[in-house]
């Protein structure tokens, strides 16, 4: 049974009612049939230093298979998972296969600006400590859209898909 770690934010501008990746976070809790041990950390400060430094302690502490960052994206219509993060010059690169990853699913496309902001740095973060530690984990970040009914049900199934393809690679 794989160990998955996700996270989310909290809002960060005044006509936010939620943040997106925390209202998926909220329907993964509620799915009884994932053969997964998940835990959450959600609703993490908008603040690249802050959201890093709990993010990588819980990393450490727990030692999760798979970390699955999750942020918003009210601009994107489907979800989108990021090959890379940049700091500056540097540019780290997930070690998935995301091709493989996102093969035939339906509200997931493939990005590769994870937006100059905490998403980024956040991602980056974690990208650069799982490196530094030589740690034999799987590290993506994905950005969520705004959730509707009309869009929520195939989000969901698309989200869960990535977390069952992660635990097989």
């Amino acid at each position: 049974m794989s160990h998955i770690l996700l996270t989310s934010f909290q809002t960060w501008l005044p006509h936010q009612k939620s943040n997106s990746s925390d209202d998926l976070l909220e329907e993964v809790v509620k799915l009884d049939s994932l053969p997964h041990t998940l835990t959450f950390l959600r609703q993490l400060p908008v603040d690249i230093s802050q959201a890093s430094e709990l993010a990588i302690a819980k990393i450490n502490e727990l030692q999760p298979d798979i970390i699955i960052c999750c942020g918003m994206a009210e601009s994107r219509r489907q979800l989108s998972v990021e090959s890379n993060a940049r700091n500056g010059s540097r540019v780290l690169n997930t070690p998935v296969d995301l091709d493989k990853l996102l093969q035939g699913l339906v509200k997931t496309t493939l990005s590769h600006d994870a937006g100059k902001f905490v998403c980024e740095g956040l991602y980056y973060s974690v990208l650069n400590h799982l490196q530094k530690n030589e740690f034999k984990k799987h590290g993506i970040f994905v950005h969520v859209p705004v959730l509707t009914q009309n869009n929520i049900a195939e989000i969901l199934t698309d989200f869960t898909l990535i977390m069952h393809r992660l635990t097989a690679l």
